[in-house]
């Protein structure tokens, strides 16, 4: 550091002060500077990371590692769908559960413990039990997400409770959704039915027997819807009544949320069934290390919740194989703490 010289013939109190500040100032203005410059290389070096990241999980299959491309058709067949899948389905429950949180002001919320989850995989159960063809799965799904989500912001409105009564209104939901998918699956003698115990899990091993592409245009126009609603929830969470004193219609800013957190939700349930506690960790572990407007928050709340449930469900299958354990189940494994330490973390300040 450049030493401040000081007049011999002025008292030395201000003069240094002056000085001081000079040099701070002088050096936060490099320190923007050079922040400003990393932005550009930060977001590249994350996209190398990113690409290193999928690279590495599509070639893992049946125990063992090799070279994407020098997989066969067959094989490419398989896995890449997955891979997609996996991201699609992580970005969607971590977007999702980034507005959840924001709309509730509860860290706790998320798609599944909230009943979001529960209500999309009784609209999909419903219409297989019908026969509806595959496109009216994610519709189904969407719709029982969006009623679960308008009835807790409704029953949340008229009873309050709390974060309390908020938590205890979706695991009232989820286990009353769960009862009457149980009912549905056992009463039925479909096969396909049947079959769905696995998928309601959480798994991702149907991946690539149906096309994800109309899943992916829901999820886009629903992150979409969530992004440009970001601004208004951060103003929201400061409270009803600054929010209307801004100009902003609550109500409106409400139902944007929850339908767009429908429509990420629905879709992600319909690829893979219910994977809990993604929506809860991911958004917090954002907010916990890069912080940031709700907007910026949710884009990479979907950044790294699509990695983290690829990672995730890449370690179990090498690890696990030749058994396909659902990824939904080892999420729930480490949720579950996480969930606790979230939940005690206010009451241990006190």
């Amino acid at each position: 550091m450049q030493a401040c010289r000081l007049p011999a013939d002025e008292p030395s109190a201000l003069p240094a002060y002056a000085c001081l500040k000079n040099t701070l100032l002088k050096k936060s203005i490099l320190l923007t500077t050079f922040l400003n410059h990393m932005k550009p290389l930060t977001f590249i070096l994350s996209l190398l990371l990113t690409a290193a990241l999928v690279w590495f999980c599509a070639g893992i299959g049946f125990g063992e590692w090799q070279m994407p491309h020098q997989m066969d058709e067959t094989v490419q067949a398989i896995r890449l769908p997955r891979v997609f899948t996996a991201l699609l389905v992580g970005a969607a429950l971590a977007a999702a559960g980034a507005a959840l949180q924001a709309l509730f002001d509860n860290p706790l919320a998320d798609p599944s413990l909230i009943g979001t989850s529960g209500g999309a995989a009784l609209g999909v159960i419903i219409v297989l039990a019908f026969g509806i063809g595959s496109i009216g799965v994610p519709l189904a799904a969407f719709a029982g997400a969006l009623a679960v989500c308008l009835l807790i912001l409704a029953a949340h409105k008229l009873f309050g409770g709390g974060t309390l009564g908020l938590l205890v209104l979706g695991f009232v939901l989820s286990a009353f959704s769960a009862a009457l998918v149980s009912l549905i699956l056992f009463l039925s003698d479909d096969l396909v039915l049947r079959s769905a115990t696995t998928w309601l899990a959480g798994s991702l091993a149907e991946a690539g027997f149906t096309s994800p592409l109309y899943a992916a245009g829901v999820m886009i126009a629903g992150l979409l819807l969530l992004v440009a609603v970001g601004k208004k929830l951060d103003i929201l969470m400061l409270g009803d009544e600054t929010a209307v004193s801004m100009g902003i219609s609550v109500q409106w800013v409400r139902v944007q949320t929850v339908v767009g957190a429908a429509l990420l939700t629905g879709a992600a349930v319909s690829m893979s069934g219910i994977i809990g506690f993604l929506g809860m960790m991911v958004p917090n572990v954002m907010a916990q290390t890069a912080g940031g407007r709700r907007s910026k928050l949710i884009i990479l709340s979907a950044w790294f919740g699509a990695l983290f449930l690829l990672t995730v469900d890449s370690a179990a299958r090498w690890f696990t194989y030749p058994v396909d354990v659902p990824v939904g189940i080892v999420i729930a494994l480490l949720g579950g703490p996480f969930f606790i330490w979230l939940f005690l973390r206010p009451l241990r300040g006190h």
